[in-house]
Order: structure tokens, then sequence, then C-alpha cells
């Protein structure tokens, strides 16, 4: 039997996916498509949607594993047009948690406050005030080298 699945969108981008979380309305989809364009002209290397508005969790091996919503895959909501289809990974390694819409967020936050725990997979987390444009947020977040002294 499948896990039940959980409102998030989920997009592989290299080895490991992002899950977004937020609120309905909150613009998981919008910061998904986003991540998906910004691989396009090589903002990022390779993104490729795994499922939007609901997915699946799995703890496998100490690593979340993410897959899209059987019923979902391969579609995605953009705003204005409607729901449209495209290319998805049937299961990626989740590598990082964004989430989205909360009340506030600290401007230099502690690191502590960089980690979450989802089915038992501590993960690092990204966390965006309601009101704020995720994408640039996220990208530097991605695109900052690993050893840097601020992260």
């Amino acid at each position: 039997m499948a896990a039940p699945t959980v409102h998030a969108s989920a997009v592989l981008v290299g080895a490991r996916a992002v899950l977004i979380q937020g609120p309905s309305g909150s613009g998981k989809s919008r910061l998904a498509l986003a991540l998906l364009q910004a691989a396009e002209p090589g903002a990022l290397r390779f993104a490729r949607l795994v499922g939007d508005d609901r997915v699946h969790l799995e703890a496998a091996s100490g690593r979340l594993l993410v897959r899209p919503a059987a019923t979902l895959a391969g579609l995605i909501e953009v705003r204005g047009l409607g729901i449209r289809r495209i290319a998805y990974e049937p299961v990626a390694v989740v590598g990082l948690v964004v989430e989205l819409g909360l009340p506030t967020v600290e401007r230099l936050p502690d690191p502590g406050q960089g980690l979450c725990t989802l089915a038992g997979v501590r993960l690092p987390r990204l966390a965006v005030a309601a009101g704020t444009d995720p994408v640039p947020v996220l990208l530097a977040h991605m695109t900052s080298p690993p050893n840097d002294p601020c992260r």
C-alpha cells in the first residue's frame, strides 16, 4: 500500500529534490514552475518535476523519497493557463524542504532553524515568509558554495 499523499510539490534539481510545502495559494506550483524554467537558460543544471499539489513521502534507508500522486503524475498547475502535462521523474530523494507562506522569518536565522524532520528524516529547511518572492531566495541558497561559512 502506498504512503498517503501530502499537500506539497517537488522538483528534482540536480541529484536531489526540493520539496515545496505551504498553505493553499502560497505559490508551491509557481515556485516549482520557476525552478523548471531556471534550468532552461542554465541558471540550474537540471530540473524536472516530480509532483505538483500532492506527493507521496516515504523514509527509506535514512533518506526521504518523494513520488507523485498517481492521478497527478506529469501534471502541473500554471496559474492563468490551467493544468499542463510535462515530463516528470517517478521518484527522487529529497535534499531540501522549502516552507512557503510563514507569518514571519528571521532575517538572519540561527543555523538550527535551517533543519526539519519529516518521516523521521532530518533535512535542510528553507523558510520563506508570506509575501516574499521565494525564487531569488531559493536560487541563492542552491547556488551558493557548500563551504560558504554563512550556510
